[in-house]
């Protein structure tokens, strides 16, 4: 039987706070957040803006669809989950690289 010294058992605790505390970093900047030095978090997005009302965005950008419950339906899950929506009806999707990225099932681009 080995006897493990108490050193070796207190590196091993800072070692699995350290690597826990990379985990919570990792998954806080995953979904978007920001953590403050006092270790709270906050919202954060590309554009700078915490909130966004994805209805009327979503409104907007599907105003000229000839589907536009799809539109909007397929537009507010991207906006729900990048915290942005292209400017115009269509295109400019390089202003919001996370609602050009997201792809169905089938490997077509979900967000009009």
């Amino acid at each position: 039987m080995a006897i493990i010294s108490k050193s070796s058992l207190l590196a091993c605790l800072i070692t699995l706070v350290l690597f826990i505390s990379a985990i919570q970093a990792h998954e806080a900047l995953s979904m978007n957040q920001v953590i403050n030095v006092d270790g709270t978090t906050h919202e954060s997005s590309l554009l700078g803006t915490t909130n966004i009302d994805c209805g009327k965005e979503c409104s907007r950008r599907c105003q000229l669809a000839s589907r536009q419950k799809i539109c909007k339906r397929a537009c507010g899950t991207c906006c729900a989950r990048c915290h942005c929506v292209p400017p115009g009806t269509s295109g400019h999707k390089d202003v919001c690289p996370c609602y050009a990225a997201l792809t169905t099932h089938g490997g077509r681009k979900k967000c009009p």
